[in-house]
């Protein structure tokens, strides 16, 4: 099985898949009141439909052994950690051929919100320390039902994800 090693999520590695910003690190020109720095657009993402932000639970696993990935079409998605690290794994777009060979994975620090684009190979996020991790996931209104290709990985091509 191939063993893919979580790395330190930076802009120049990240690049490829999106973009990411640490929310409770604003950086940059800030509008200012008297009482407070605004940060705005900071990361940013167009929608023609409403956008759904749902958490989710993800339980840590004894090995983190990938089975399945996804993919969205024509949509971006967003998650954030809120309460932990998280690992995220992605491969570039490839128009529906799993690619394992390309599958690269992330340590992005609780509160940095991340943007994937349309088409990167993904699923859902891993807890890095905590046994479970909460989420923000934040897509185009029922993305998960018109926007969204689940593929089960054969096992040659299912891998291991270590930090």
């Amino acid at each position: 099985m191939r063993i893919v090693k979580a790395i330190p999520i930076t802009q120049e590695a990240f690049a490829p898949f999106g973009w990411f910003y640490h929310m409770d690190k604003p950086s940059g020109y800030p509008l200012c009141g008297e009482i407070h720095q605004f940060f705005p657009d900071r990361l940013l993402a167009d929608s023609n439909h409403r956008v759904g932000y749902s958490p989710i639970l993800v339980k840590k696993p004894e090995k983190m052994v990938i089975t399945q990935q996804e993919y969205h079409t024509t949509t971006w998605e967003m998650i954030m950690p809120l309460d932990d690290d998280m690992i995220l794994h992605v491969a570039p777009p490839s128009a529906g051929t799993v690619i394992p060979d390309y599958v690269q994975a992330f340590i992005v620090p609780k509160h940095t919100l991340v943007k994937m684009n349309a088409g990167v190979w993904h699923l859902a996020p891993l807890p890095s320390e905590k046994e479970m991790l909460t989420a923000m996931i934040i897509l185009p209104e029922c993305t998960y039902a018109n926007d969204c290709t689940v593929v089960d990985l054969k096992a040659e091509e299912q891998f291991e994800i270590v930090k």
